[in-house]
């Protein structure tokens, strides 16, 4: 099978990896797993066996093909050509359990998909993904850290975000020039702290990393004054890597009593934060 080099792949073949990723994963005979990106179907078989019935979407229509044909394929295998950026993960789960997601994302996608599952969390129990590690990294960020960013805060703020374990280029044909790393994503249908209005958050965590370098003060000017920030219990000295999830969350409530301001829903804007 070729690889399309616009769909950023790289097809997993070490049995150790895809049985550690499946023992991750843990399915149920009773789950609705949704795999995006089966491609060759390194997990696809093993998912099947366990849950007995999965939607894998693909959008390259000759990897969809082989699947469908190949002797594994069973009734229980629902095979959708498209693009999982346009998909309706709610239609999906219908009147069903919730969906748990799994997929080996190609960097090109991985963010706007991830706020795009997360806008649709509500249908949503879990999702496992191999992503480059730098992106997990990023995701799984502590304050303090210069991978610590927008990325972080914004999940966050709407899923328990773990990092499971690395995985090599040698796991992967072609053999990629990065490392890979598993994520379990645990999305909560309400915030984890307060963020205030919808949208709020994500506009300050914006403006902040947006200048990074800068004391929130001065990251913050036009947004919330000094004292704004200190009644918060937060130093306006700082830095914005300084302070927790939860502390912009603070500062984002804090500006929505101020300001009764709101500046577009949180599930229409968490699909366009940067992974700063």
């Amino acid at each position: 099978m070729p690889v399309r080099k616009r769909f950023g792949q790289h097809f997993l073949h070490d049995p150790g990896v895809i049985r550690r990723i499946l023992d991750s994963i843990s399915p149920a005979p009773e789950d609705r797993i949704v795999e995006i990106g089966p491609g060759l179907g390194a997990l696809t078989w093993g998912l099947l066996q366990r849950a007995r019935g999965l939607d894998v979407i693909e959008i390259d229509r000759d990897l969809a093909r082989a699947l469908q044909d190949d002797a594994r394929a069973t009734s229980g295998l629902r095979v959708h050509v498209e693009d999982a950026l346009h998909t309706d993960f709610g239609r999906l789960r219908a009147n069903g359990g919730p969906l748990r997601i799994v997929g080996n994302l190609p960097y090109n996608i991985s963010t706007p998909l991830l706020f795009r599952l997360l806008s649709q969390r509500a249908a949503i129990a879990d999702m496992h993904f191999m992503l480059q590690r730098e992106v997990v990294d990023r995701m799984t960020a502590q304050p303090s850290n210069k991978t610590y960013g927008r990325l972080t805060v914004m999940l966050a703020a709407v899923a328990e975000v773990e990092k499971l374990f690395d995985v090599g280029p040698g796991a992967f044909k072609p053999r990629p020039k990065v490392w890979s790393a598993i994520v379990r994503l645990r999305p909560t249908l309400q915030p984890r702290f307060d963020i205030g209005d919808d949208g709020v958050l994500r506009m300050l965590v914006t403006a902040a990393f947006s200048h990074r370098r800068k004391i929130l003060s001065n990251g913050l000017k036009g947004l919330l004054t000094p004292g704004e920030i200190e009644s918060c219990g937060i130093d306006s000295q700082l830095r914005p890597e300084a302070l927790t999830p939860a502390q912009f969350g603070l500062l984002a409530a804090h500006h929505s009593r101020l300001y009764s301001k709101t500046h577009g829903g949180l599930q229409e804007n968490l699909g366009t934060v940067g992974s700063d």
